[in-house]
């Protein structure tokens, strides 16, 4: 008997805590990474292709060459590694992140995906959430993959982000022609129209999470 196309079994290698309720955590199959919240996979190894569109196409929008990036939440950091490689020498990225964990993850086990992000010098990591950020600062571009979308599913207070109150608080951190960017796993109509109406001029687009047949996912592009 051969093991030829048995599966290998998951492995658990880490868990962190959530602040303010949830957990996450890392598993890790051969090669392959994905953070999970509970029953929900929030992010797999195999999968980067539409939050790497969540960076490229976000820069395509803007008219700066060395613009200001606020990221909100690293992921696996497929966003901020192709915010990376398109941008030049005066370009910064400030990366909000709000589970330590996330980052020690980054830079241990997952190490090798990082590829050495986290140690650009155009590179700034704040511990913390990218609501705080936000009302503390002027950019180019603020990026948004926190949660599945425009709702709280890992934490109810994502909800704040999406809500009226803080579409206007992006909109006003955002520098003339500034750009919020904002990640989902499916369509949602009913942000759309808020994004409107917090003054927004709005495009959708449905991007592939892997290869031409996988997934879509949906990015919001709010222009200020």
């Amino acid at each position: 008997m051969t093991s030829i196309g048995r599966v290998k079994p998951r492995e658990l290698l880490a868990i962190a805590q959530i602040p303010g309720g949830g957990e996450l955590r890392l598993y890790r199959r051969d090669t392959e990474f994905t953070i999970a919240l509970g029953g929900n996979e929030l992010m797999s190894s195999r999968m980067s292709g539409s939050e790497e569109a969540l960076a490229l196409m976000a820069i395509e929008r803007l008219r700066t060459d060395g613009p200001h990036l606020l990221i909100g939440g690293y992921g696996m950091g497929f966003t901020l590694r192709a915010a990376l490689a398109r941008l030049g020498a005066k370009a910064r990225v400030t990366v909000a992140e709000l589970v330590p964990e996330i980052i020690d993850w980054a830079r241990g086990p997952m190490a090798a995906l990082a590829a050495g992000c986290l140690d650009d010098p155009r590179v700034d990591i704040i511990m913390g959430d990218v609501a705080d950020a936000i009302g503390k600062g002027r950019y180019d571009a603020i990026l948004l993959d926190v949660d599945n979308g425009p709702d709280g599913l890992t934490r109810d207070e994502n909800d704040r982000l999406y809500s009226a109150k803080g579409l206007s608080a992006a909109k006003a951190a955002l520098k003339p022609g500034g750009v919020l960017a904002i990640w989902s796993a499916e369509p949602d109509a009913a942000f759309t129209r808020r994004l409107k109406q917090a003054g927004f001029a709005v495009e959708e687009a449905s991007v592939s999470a892997r290869g031409a047949k996988g997934a879509r996912h949906v990015i919001w592009f709010a222009k200020a």
